[in-house]
């Protein structure tokens, strides 16, 4: 196999991968078996490997030594903790992005949304890479990579639960409001638009695994 063809298999395994994770396709603490994946892929297990790493530098996939790949697994007050810090990075965030950002940057953030198309898994899978491209790069406007870095890492960890909040219909409309208010600087207007998508995202979700997972999780 080209190194070429070797890259894109992997960047196909990856993303094939990361859909299935983020849409429950695959069920947190799920074994990865490398063999078994190589095979639906009709590869050898080098590329399915390197899918593996990228996934578990992004906190979706747990890396055992000597045991495997796994779905990670997070207890309750590991996600609420993380919805949290959410909040709390992305509010110190927006304050600097209004002071900070470029017209460049509003434009590239007024045009990440494509058009609403459904509520399937494969509408899910780019909502969700829309919705974290939004919000990084709203922290990117900051001007603080280490804070938009950060912010992408938890993006990242909460994608699975981004998808459990069916936020896909009115992802757009919200975001809207967040650059009409920057581009007004309005800080407080972005400020408060900003935490409500937030809080109302974090209480969607907590609500759908108390109601719907609560046996998988542990607590704490």
């Amino acid at each position: 196999m080209t190194k070429g063809r070797k890259s894109t298999t992997k960047n196909k395994i990856y993303h094939d991968l990361r859909r299935a994770i983020i849409t429950d396709q695959y069920r947190p603490a799920d074994r990865l078996e490398v063999d078994v994946i190589a095979a639906d892929f009709g590869t050898s297990v080098s590329p399915v490997r390197d899918a593996l790493q990228m996934l578990g530098q992004e906190g979706l996939v747990t890396i055992r030594p000597r045991a495997g790949y796994f779905v990670t697994h997070m207890t309750l007050k590991q996600l609420r903790d993380l919805l949290n810090l959410r909040e709390i990075l992305e509010t110190a965030a927006i304050d600097r992005a209004v002071k900070n950002i470029t017209d460049n940057q509003l434009n590239q953030l007024a045009t990440v949304h494509g058009e609403y198309t459904g509520e399937d898994a494969d509408a899910y899978d780019r909502y969700t890479d829309e919705n974290r491209r939004f919000h990084v790069g709203l922290a990117e406007a900051s001007g603080n990579a280490e804070l938009a870095g950060q912010i992408g890492r938890i993006m990242d960890r909460l994608a699975r639960f981004m998808v459990l909040s069916k936020s896909g219909k009115i992802m757009k409309s919200t975001h809207d409001r967040i650059v009409s208010a920057i581009r007004r600087k309005e800080t407080a207007a972005a400020r408060k638009n900003l935490i409500k998508e937030i809080q109302t995202s974090r209480r969607t979700i907590l609500d759908h695994v108390m109601a719907e997972e609560a046996s998988r999780w542990t607590v704490p």
